[in-house]
């Protein structure tokens, strides 16, 4: 007699879990411990780098991150309000620009704002060489916020426009007092989810350089993994970064269930 459904579901459904459970226990029981704790777990190595990996790197990390999500999030407005402008040169630069830097990857952009511009133009970025890495993702940043930007924007009711031009309202306070702020409560979780992406593209900074007291947590970890021949200082920057990732993409996740359910 043929299983029903439901029965069939639940069978492929505990056998999933099994093979899962299977090749967990499989990897734990053929890792070699000892050479792992080795080479990743040197509490002596942890304890030698506080309180610097937080007092220098993480805190560097963090406010690399809010430069650049500052920066980049005055860029987006800017570049978002261009592309619905009704002034063609306006619409075709901002577009442009949106394709440009959301089509090169960050690193070569960072690269380009370091080393090609001073050779090729001779501009030197203020507060080098972190100012040409900031610069970059700046750049970049403002690429991608001003789709999501304009995207908030354009999901805001129309029949607000309408009701603050029926009141008297110019079309630049209509935009700045109504349209963009419900835009941006719109815009807040994919917002959220751009500065955890920033903050980790901090880890592309290493390519224009830096000194000893702005290494970020990828840059700190690296010279200390070098200079001590161990790796536990990788893990504990990738601990560093879960730290302050895990609470922002669950924040994120939440104001998205808050704001499905206020719709």
């Amino acid at each position: 007699m043929a299983m029903r459904r439901s029965t069939r579901r639940r069978v492929v459904r505990l056998a999933l879990y099994a093979l899962f459970v299977a090749v967990i226990a499989v990897a734990l029981l053929t890792t070699d411990w000892q050479r792992v704790e080795s080479q990743f777990l040197r509490w002596d190595i942890a304890a030698d780098q506080f309180p610097e990996i937080v007092t220098i790197a993480l805190r560097n990390t963090l406010l690399f991150t809010l430069i650049a999500f500052a920066g980049g999030l005055f860029l987006g407005i800017l570049l978002a309000l261009m592309k619905l402008s009704s002034i063609g040169p306006y619409r075709w630069f901002a577009t442009g620009y949106i394709e440009l830097f959301r089509g090169v990857p960050a690193l070569l952009t960072i690269f380009a704002i370091g080393y090609m511009l001073p050779i090729a133009l001779g501009i030197q970025v203020p507060f080098r060489p972190v100012g040409s890495g900031l610069l970059g993702l700046i750049l970049v940043a403002g690429a991608y916020m001003a789709e999501v930007i304009r995207a908030g924007i354009q999901a805001v009711p129309k029949g607000q426009t309408e009701a603050s031009r029926s009141l008297g309202m110019s079309s630049f306070r209509t935009m700045m007092f109504v349209v963009l702020p419900q835009g941006f409560r719109i815009t807040i979780p994919p917002m959220t989810n751009e500065f955890v992406l920033l903050l980790k593209d901090t880890s592309l900074l290493f390519i224009v350089g830096t000194t000893p007291f702005l290494k970020e947590l990828t840059v700190f970890a690296r010279d200390e993994a070098s200079r001590t021949g161990n790796s536990t200082v990788l893990l504990m920057a990738a601990m560093l970064y879960l730290v302050v990732t895990i609470p922002l993409t669950r924040f994120a996740a939440y104001l998205e269930r808050r704001l499905a359910r206020s719709r």
